[in-house]
């Protein structure tokens, strides 16, 4: 089976796809079919904006065309190892096949999880659920949400009365908000945890930034009360 890893630019006549950077965060890969040297940047990790690798021609690998792959690649997994193969048919470019390179079993093992939870309908209606007219993942929708499910629920009062960790306090907020968007009650903790691991890799400051943020000051208004 194909993986759907990269994507069809429209700035520039090439593919991209996402991929782990050996000193942490992520790149992007963009391929031509005009050359034979890929155009590469890393995604800052403060603003979000492509970093363009110094050996990366310009002409042939503007700015925009990383600012469009990171925004079309957003949520989607890591590219596995192996380079898609492109192929020019009338000015369009098309994935082919993508030769992987064996790894250890139990990082396959991991890949496939991932893999799996990021073909599912749950993690597609998360993801719909989150993502702007843009076509982008809101953060700011995603920290509203389960802000104010917190504030609602009994459960998360009750939580931070025991005194919780943040911890398990937020994984039931994302666990509780993500079976209800997706409407299977039956997503593990393990896998609500993969889903937030896919959606909030593309954010450069952290998913739950603000949740976080909310969760500390409900336990702080609480201890006040004592």
């Amino acid at each position: 089976m194909i993986r759907t890893s990269s994507v069809k630019l429209t700035v520039i006549p090439a593919i991209a796809y996402k991929e782990k950077h050996p000193a942490g965060g992520s790149a992007i890969v963009i391929l031509r079919a005009d050359a034979t040297q890929p155009g590469i940047a890393t995604i800052s990790k403060t603003s979000g904006e492509p970093i363009i690798a110094s050996n990366t021609p310009a002409e042939g690998f503007p700015k925009e065309a990383f600012e469009e792959a990171i925004a079309l690649t957003s949520g989607m997994p890591y590219h596995k190892k192996g380079k898609p193969t492109v192929v020019a048919q009338d000015l369009e470019l098309q994935e082919a096949a993508a030769v992987e390179e064996p790894a250890a079993e139990e990082a396959e093992d991991q890949d496939t999880d991932l893999e799996d939870i990021a073909d599912s309908a749950e993690y597609k209606a998360i993801l719909y659920a989150f993502t702007d007219k843009n076509g982008k993942i809101s953060y700011e929708h995603v920290n509203k949400e389960m802000i104010q499910f917190a504030h609602s629920s009994e459960m998360v009062g009750r939580m931070i009365a025991a005194g919780e960790s943040d911890d398990a306090i937020r994984l039931y907020i994302v666990g509780t908000k993500f079976r209800n968007i997706s409407g299977n009650k039956d997503l593990t903790d393990e896998q609500v945890l993969k889903i937030a691991e896919l959606i909030g890799e593309a954010s450069p400051k952290g998913i739950f930034k603000e949740l976080n943020a909310e969760i500390r000051s409900m336990k702080g208004a609480q201890k006040k009360k004592r």
